[in-house]
């Protein structure tokens, strides 16, 4: 098949480019390298069955040749990026899916709609199902204009399904981390890593009491293409992730005793973090029945891993005879 994948110098995008090839697809990346990055598909340049063209979602999609599927994953993903560009972050969130979801019309393609689980907003509840109703913060607050704006995603992109007979799959990924994550754009584990191998302080946002399920990248992109390409997933809505909860003070410590690391740890104000009026969920947990009666999904990368190979790629991989720090 011949693939589009958005967002494909991308943290997730790269990833699933090279799951595609392998898999024998001719894979097309889009990228406004804005927070994507071409490092992250050097190794793939060359290929006669890859090529990258760099293009801002927000703009018409012009493609020649035939198209089979897209996986449309070009969005702003972090509380930096979306605390600080809430206009782009919602102009992509709807112009850019709208214009993914033209492509696919226009080509009769199969699309898959990257969503997240920013979408629950803040949900008294603690394990999250795909029918469950959302509750949003304020307008005021631009901590939920990532939400929002992957919301109206998920609207467009069931609408064409319904109205035009398109092959629509929405993905809400929970907190997927590994090898080419960066810890500038806020994320929590390579910016956990990046001071435990400086040594310098740990920093946890909030009381550290907060929870979150962290599942691999190299699990996720597995799963994509199984949704995508079976039709009785078509028009339906898909938790992806883990649903093993850890709490981000008892994570701070798992990436320091993992990488036998002395960094301090220290708790930071929310207000002195990201800026006042940030409203943060306590728990986000998925339910993955639906997952896993579809495609069978189950994570096979333990956390540990993930920070190993991820401090590896940062440059400085832990000694495993090394005595790690008791918490």
């Amino acid at each position: 098949m011949r693939i589009l994948v958005t967002g494909g110098a991308g943290f997730i995008g790269s990833h699933l480019c090279e799951r595609l090839l392998e898999s024998g697809h001719t894979v097309v990346a889009l990228d406004n390298l804005i927070t994507g990055s071409t490092d992250n598909i050097a190794h793939l340049s060359g290929r006669g069955d890859f090529s990258f063209i760099r293009h801002d979602v927000t703009e018409y999609i012009y493609l020649q040749g035939t198209v089979d599927f897209i996986f449309h994953l070009a969005s702003p993903a972090s509380p930096v990026d979306y605390l600080a560009y809430p206009i782009q972050t919602l102009k992509v969130g709807a112009l850019g899916t709208h214009k993914a979801l033209g492509l696919a019309r226009e080509k009769g393609a199969g699309i898959l709609l990257a969503s997240t689980s920013e979408v629950y907003g803040k949900s008294p509840k603690t394990v999250f199902s795909e029918e469950d109703d959302v509750v949003y913060g304020p307008t005021t607050y631009s901590r939920w204009s990532y939400a929002c704006s992957k919301a109206i995603d998920e609207y467009l992109g069931l609408a064409y399904a319904r109205q035009r007979g398109l092959s629509v799959v929405v993905a809400r990924f929970f907190n997927t981390v590994g090898p080419r994550q960066v810890g500038r754009y806020g994320m929590v584990i390579p910016r956990f890593v990046e001071s435990a191998l400086a040594g310098r302080v740990i920093e946890v946002h909030g009381d550290g009491r907060q929870s979150r399920c962290f599942c691999d990248v190299r699990d996720v992109v597995q799963v994509l293409p199984k949704l995508l390409g079976d039709p009785a997933c078509h028009g339906r809505v898909f938790n992806v992730g883990h649903d093993e909860p850890i709490e981000i003070m008892e994570l701070a410590h798992l990436v320091r005793s993992t990488l036998g690391s002395a960094s301090e740890i220290r708790l930071v104000p929310y207000a002195e973090a990201l800026g006042e009026g940030f409203d943060d969920l306590r728990h986000r947990r998925p339910d993955l029945t639906r997952l896993r009666q579809a495609v069978g999904f189950r994570p096979t990368i333990a956390l540990e891993q993930t920070i190993r190979d991820l401090a590896q790629e940062m440059g400085r991989a832990p000694d495993p005879t090394r005595k790690a720090v008791a918490p």
